[in-house]
């Protein structure tokens, strides 16, 4: 194998080809001294609300601004509980936080990392007991309302919507997409017989703009779609402290605006977004098709209903750890999301032990790694990798066999 390293992600490669569009967007900037909001930032939410099959889309600071702003948008109130799951980066849970309400956590499914709709079913049934006067789910213990669910559609894929909305519908809950991972995924609704995309699934979805997404700015950024007005008119009001125009405002709000370069940069790269999210798709068809067969190994899972967006290229290994130190050695960079649960960080242990039973959150944490994944990989690359996996799986595989003999 030769001495090439792998970057886990190249960002060069992407803006290369881009640099004089991306140069004009900052020049114009300085020309017209529109730094905050304006006309690039109202083109840009035009662009992305269409690409997204929404109605409306608005910009705004970041991810965690954007999941912020639709939960509070779409009307969860202070004390309120949101289900979520523990397999996600803390923004998720902070923007609850942030919204005056409580996360807590229900397990994932084991093959796509994502929510399990019978989890979330089950946790309403045991968990919870109907109030009489609103007919709304109360926790049994805490005896606080459960007011939303959100699904995190992770490393590109769609969670079980169809199956979510199904239960959230039927005890009236409010589903707000986490959707930071999956620009441009694919979700074939069931309902209405039709592909729709991650951002049009649910009440509202909120989206990172973080350099290395699919879509990604060139420092923060994000965005809130959704087909509601009244959300939408809400998360304008709340991005910019409350104003309805300048100097009357209506509600104090926060300073979460989207700024113009960021729109600009943004609206250059959309255009090219499709194309690159095929890019990762066929890297990630060649990465299964050179790992296919290698013991101890596991492989994405994409259910029928869903195409992934390949935000990230995820295997499973007993060994984990092992296996990123030898990849490491032969220059492969790789990334861990996510190695240790929300529900065992500091900010959610009381009294220093964990109020959750997450088998399966777990055990996925012990075992997941992301491999290199971005449009411009190479087969070359890809292949470089392969061969290093399956070399320490050959020969974690012959140690074991000694062992037992």
């Amino acid at each position: 194998m030769k001495n090439d390293t792998v970057p886990f992600v190249d960002l060069n490669a992407q803006h290369e080809p881009l640099l004089e569009e991306l140069t004009i967007v900052f020049r114009d900037a300085l020309q017209t001294s529109r730094f905050i909001g304006g006309p690039p930032v109202e083109e840009f939410e035009r662009n992305f609300a269409d690409f997204c099959g929404t109605r409306y889309c608005i910009g705004v600071g970041s991810g965690t601004d954007a999941l912020r702003f639709a939960l509070i948008a779409a009307g969860v109130k202070q004390g309120e509980v949101v289900i979520t799951v523990a397999n996600t980066f803390i923004a998720t849970t902070e923007a609850i936080s942030q919204a005056g309400a409580f996360p807590d956590f229900i397990d994932i499914d084991e093959q796509t990392y994502t929510m399990d709709p019978e989890h979330l079913r089950k946790y309403l049934e045991t968990r919870c007991r109907q109030d009489t006067k609103t007919g709304r789910p109360v926790h049994r213990q805490t005896g606080n309302h459960i007011a939303a669910v959100v699904p995190v559609h992770l490393y590109g894929q769609t969670a079980d919507m169809d199956a979510i909305r199904e239960v959230a519908e039927q005890y009236g809950l409010i589903v707000i997409e986490d959707a930071c991972q999956a620009h441009g995924a694919l979700h074939f609704t069931r309902r209405e017989k039709q592909w729709k995309k991650a951002g049009s699934l649910g009440t509202a979805a909120a989206f990172s703009f973080y350099p290395g997404k699919n879509l990604g700015a060139c420092g923060e950024a994000g965005a809130v779609t959704t087909d509601d007005e009244r959300i939408a008119r809400m998360v304008r009001m709340l991005r910019d402290h409350g104003q309805i125009e300048k100097y009357h405002h209506r509600i104090e709000g926060y300073n979460g605006r989207l700024d113009a370069i960021q729109a600009g940069i943004l609206s250059v790269k959309l255009k090219h977004l499709s194309f690159w999210n095929e890019l990762r798709r066929r890297c990630a068809q060649h990465y299964t098709y050179l790992l296919a067969g290698t013991k101890g190994l596991l492989t994405p899972s994409e259910p029928e209903w869903t195409k992934s967006a390949y935000h990230l290229y995820v295997i499973r290994s007993a060994d984990r750890d092992g296996l990123r130190r030898h990849l490491a050695d032969h220059r492969v960079e790789t990334g861990l999301h996510y190695p240790l649960p929300l529900h065992l960080q500091e900010p959610y242990l009381l009294g220093g032990r964990t109020m959750w039973n997450l088998p399966n959150t777990e055990r996925a944490a012990r075992e997941i790694l992301s491999l290199p994944l971005y449009p411009g990989l190479t087969a070359y690359q890809q292949n470089l990798v392969a061969e290093a996996i399956q070399g320490f799986h050959r020969t974690d595989t012959a140690a074991a066999a000694m062992q037992c003999a």
